[in-house]
């Protein structure tokens, strides 16, 4: 008798007064859903501008390249000497529009890992420069020669800085770095960094932010936060203490759904990295 009146009830939701007309009312219901769905998810008002050009910082045009080299694990000492011989000449010499803003071995991640991180002070047109002096520089083709034998792979990403966060600047030490990487479904980085730009505040007390990133060539829709610890204890109790901050919570709870995907990777400088 309960499940006679359950039935009746559905029916009669639906507006199927019959048991034939029950076509009749899913696609009502489907109606119904669509109705719903535009409800819930709102039309979004078409943007009027680049990305980049939305979220970039106005008063620089600096566009910046993050290194990934895997190295062959009995390489990677004579790696770290072959770099710190070389790279420091890129950031000493004006005549190139490149710097070395920082440069890390990994420590808890992708082992046998370095990251480098550069900094092109004129955008795009600096690339092209620097690729062209470099590619006449003899002790540039014999480091990158000599550094191809040392390497199982790499790969890189050209990215811009979000407007809100830090300028990247030199930081004394000793620290270790934290590189948080965030792949996001397409068509929301802007969301993403409209709740940022509210909760950054949370993380910058204690001077460990210290540099905000997006792609613009390479893996697209990825961001990538670096933080600066005293150590992993510092770590912790730094991030535990952002909950306890107004806002925090807010930007958590609503830059989850955006993510597909995220990672961690704790790294410690290199001996000649301007982020010690």
């Amino acid at each position: 008798m309960n499940k006679l009146l359950i039935t009746t009830s559905v029916r009669q939701a639906l507006g199927a007064k019959e048991h034939g007309v029950l076509k009749n009312s899913k696609r009502c219901l489907s109606v119904s859903c669509s109705n719903n769905k535009n409800f819930f998810m709102p039309k979004v008002a078409p943007r009027t501008d680049s990305q980049s050009s939305l979220l970039t910082k106005k008063d620089a045009n600096h566009l910046y390249k993050l290194q990934f080299h895997k190295v062959k694990p009995e390489a990677l000492t004579a790696y770290k000497q072959l770099c710190a011989e070389n790279l420091p000449k890129l950031s000493s010499n004006k005549d190139y529009p490149v710097e070395c803003v920082g440069s890390w071995s990994c420590w808890y991640g992708d082992q046998d890992q370095v990251v480098h991180l550069w900094r092109y002070t004129d955008g795009f047109p600096s690339i092209g420069l620097a690729n062209s002096k470099l590619g006449k520089e003899d002790w540039y083709q014999n480091m990158r020669t000599e550094r191809s034998k040392m390497l199982h792979s790499r790969s890189n990403q050209l990215l811009y800085e979000f407007s809100f966060w830090n300028e990247v600047l030199p930081r004394e030490g000793p620290n270790i770095y934290e590189l948080r990487t965030y792949h996001l479904k397409p068509g929301t980085m802007i969301e993403w960094a409209n709740n940022w730009a509210r909760g950054i505040r949370a993380r910058q007390e204690n001077s460990e932010a210290v540099g905000g990133f997006f792609s613009e060539i390479g893996d697209l829709n990825v961001v990538h936060h670096l933080w600066a610890y005293e150590d992993l204890h510092h770590r912790k109790n730094t991030r535990q203490a952002a909950w306890h901050k107004s806002g925090w919570d807010n930007t958590v709870y609503y830059t989850v759904p955006l993510i597909r995907e995220m990672k961690s990777m704790i790294m410690i400088p290199l001996s000649y990295s301007p982020l010690k």
